[in-house]
This record gives C-alpha cells, structure tokens and sequence, in this order.
C-alpha cells in the first residue's frame, strides 16, 4: 500500500550557483560525507549531487508535513546491485526511489 510519493526536479545550474555562493558551508549542511565523497568520485560530481538534493526533496514531499527531520539525516546511497536507496538517521527506510540526471537537470522519484 501505497502511504506517500513525492517527486522532485532540480536544475543543475542552479545547484551549482549555490555551490559557488555557498560553498562548504551548503554543501555540509545538505549532504553527508558518504554522498559528498560518493559524488566527488565522478566525473560531474554537481549531477550526482543534484539527483540527491532532488531525493531528499521528493523525500520530504513522500513523507508528508512537517517530518521532523533535516536534509542530513537524509542519506541516498546504493545497495550492492547499485539500485539507490534511502537511510533516515543511519537506518535504512522502506521509501523506494528513483534517480536520473542529464547535463542540466536532475530528478527523482519518492515512494513510501
């Protein structure tokens, strides 16, 4: 049964302006470690960051008003088939996701 969906786009210029206007300080207070270094490791780094912010936002869309939590206890990481998935708090959630991005946007899919 299905308790919540949330859907999200986020322009990858735009995520990078912020980057540049922000730098460390938005970057820590949105991501974690683990996704930092996971998106550090690739070729376009700001795509692999995007896909997440664009989670983290359908995330909250999927859990509904108000869910009590922040942006890093969120953490989007992939199981050993490298399907993404969903950890609240450092323990994995039953939200399925999906991913996808381009040159300039990236989106994903939330469902709880």
């Amino acid at each position: 049964m299905v308790k919540g969906s949330g859907i999200d786009i986020v322009e990858i210029p735009k995520l990078e302006r912020a980057v540049k206007r922000w730098g460390d300080d938005f970057l820590k207070r949105v991501y974690t470690d683990r996704e930092l270094a996971y998106a550090r490791s690739k070729r376009y780094p700001l795509q692999h960051l995007a896909a997440r912010f664009a989670a983290k936002e359908a995330i909250f869309k999927a859990l509904g008003t108000k869910p009590n939590i922040a942006f890093k206890d969120i953490e989007i990481c992939h199981d050993k088939h490298g399907r993404p998935l969903c950890r609240i708090r450092n323990k994995r959630s039953l939200i399925a996701l999906s991913l996808s991005h381009t040159e300039n946007y990236a989106v994903a899919c939330a469902i709880l």
